[in-house]
C-alpha cells in the first residue's frame, strides 16, 4: 500500500509540473499548493 501511495504522490506531483509550466496555471498551481498547505497544517 504504501508503494502505491508513493507512486500517486509522484503522478500528482508530475501532473502539478506540467501544468506549472503553462502560464495561465501557474496562479492555479500556487493556489493549489497553498491550499494543500492550509490543510495540512491544520491537521496536524
Amino acid at each position: 500500500m504504501g508503494m502505491l501511495s508513493g507512486l500517486l504522490k509522484g503522478a500528482a506531483a508530475q501532473k502539478v509540473i506540467a501544468a506549472a509550466r503553462k502560464p495561465e496555471n501557474q496562479a492555479k498551481a500556487k493556489q493549489m499548493i497553498a491550499d494543500a498547505r492550509a490543510k495540512k497544517g491544520r491537521k496536524a
